[in-house]
């Protein structure tokens, strides 16, 4: 349980470091981005919820249906397995 817990904050936090970066980048270098790819395969491991408030907040990535779309769902499965496995 508590292996669990630790995981889940070490990828929420390296999802908000990700997805930070790749604001600023978007802004400054224009290259040496964050695939998007790279940002959904954290959201899927387990940092979905931190990257949607994340981009919420920070308001990037708001426009790309992609991630409006898939983050949500994304959290909606991780929730039922959640709750499957500690019911």
């Amino acid at each position: 349980m508590k292996i669990k817990v630790i995981y889940f904050i070490i990828i929420s936090i390296i999802s908000l470091i990700l997805t930070i970066y790749d604001k600023i980048a978007s802004k400054k270098f224009k290259r040496n981005r964050i695939r998007e790819n790279v940002l959904l395969f954290f959201a899927f491991i387990g940092g979905s919820l931190s990257m949607y408030i994340t981009m919420r907040l920070i308001k990037h990535k708001t426009r790309h249906k992609k991630f409006m779309i898939s983050l949500p769902i994304i959290i909606i499965c991780q929730l039922f397995i959640i709750f499957y496995i500690f019911r």
